[in-house]
């Protein structure tokens, strides 16, 4: 699935990078299971990520020439639960259309109170503790001014869907089924890619001034849309990870973030700052340096599980983790730019500090 989509020397690339789960690893046939959609997937867009983050890359070419792989736990993206997105489903529900036929399903609610967001995560139910999970993370702007309200229901009404009525019908069919001849398989898989980015049209430096004044999430998905926002490797200890990073010099965060129960630690590389294009007052366009996408790590720990009394891997997320490492792309550049920008206004990262 992935050379016809990347061609045959990046597809082997690829699979050297990631430790590729054996439930996905089947004999060829004229159908592709859920599961081996879902790894192809997730494989594209780690793919994706690596090529906007450098430190990140960097890292990934590091592990390797040191002989290991890279064991993909989740990918996290950004959506809007708002009253006007365009031809794009509000919020989750853009995601959840795709990631429900895939056989993914909601393992945990985590409110996000600090930034006004709630975040859900998605594990696969064939192999759930191999195939890497979906943080799926919505904005309220109910929750902030009118004029940021006003701002993101003129921004996000431009949206267009990349889901065809074509790939709704496979999803759909895959839904039913749990599987898909191969052309149709690589037909979606080459929409789904498309649906993890930027879907409305650019706005202006003003409006992005409103949005990152009150909310550098929102003003992150204003640039950046539906991309990951970051991509994380499971590793066995997250401190041995960071300290090998910063004596490389590579920027990574000061605080390793630890669950509330103890089992689940996370530290990440900061975002990557990346140019993008904006309207200045007159219209024409600008490139502007915004936070891009990070990288990040994670150690997961198993336990005891009461009912059953075996042993599972913590597949759980935390909020204050989550808005911990969500900070990764709330840089000093972004709060001083906001304050500038609209002094009367606090940063929400100021505030979450």
């Amino acid at each position: 699935m992935l050379a016809p989509l990347l061609g045959a020397g990046q597809a082997s690339r690829l699979s050297d990078l990631l430790l590729i789960p054996e439930s996905t690893l089947r004999p060829r046939s004229s159908t592709i299971s859920r599961i081996e959609i879902a790894q192809a997937l997730n494989m594209l867009l780690f793919e994706k990520l690596l090529k906007a983050i450098p430190q990140g890359n960097e890292y990934v070419q590091d592990a390797v020439g040191a002989g290991n792989k890279i064991r993909f736990d989740h990918g996290a993206l950004r959506t809007v639960l708002g009253p006007s997105t365009g031809m794009l489903p509000a919020g989750e529900t853009a995601f959840t259309r795709i990631l429900l036929p895939l056989g993914y399903y909601l393992n945990g609610v985590y409110p996000l109170l600090r930034i006004s967001m709630t975040g859900r995560a998605y594990t696969h139910r064939d192999d759930p503790e191999e195939i890497a999970q979906f943080f799926l993370s919505e904005l309220h702007p109910g929750q902030f001014s009118a004029a940021f309200q006003a701002t993101v229901d003129r921004v996000l009404s431009t949206s267009q869907d990349p889901l065809d009525p074509h790939s709704v019908r496979l999803l759909q069919q895959l839904a039913v089924e749990t599987a898909l001849p191969l052309a149709d398989a690589l037909t979606l898989l080459s929409v789904l890619v498309r649906c993890f980015d930027r879907q409305h049209e650019l706005l202006s430096v003003a409006e992005y001034r409103i949005l990152l004044a009150e909310s550098a999430e929102m003003a992150w998905i204003s640039t950046e849309g539906n991309a990951f926002n970051h991509a994380t490797d499971r590793v066995a200890d997250v401190a041995q990870v960071a300290a090998a990073q910063r004596a490389l010099g590579r920027s990574i965060k000061d605080k390793i973030e630890v669950s509330a129960n103890g089992r689940v630690r996370q530290t990440a590389l900061r975002a990557s700052m990346v140019s993008r294009p904006m309207r200045d007052d007159n219209g024409k366009l600008v490139e502007m340096q915004v936070p891009g996408s990070f990288y990040e790590f994670i150690s997961r720990e198993r336990y005891l599980e009461a009912n059953s009394q075996t042993s599972k891997l913590d597949l759980s997320f935390d909020s204050g983790n989550a808005q911990g490492i969500f900070k990764m792309t709330a840089t000093a550049e972004n709060a001083e730019y906001a304050a500038q920008a609209s002094p009367a206004v606090k940063p929400t990262t100021a505030r979450d500090e």
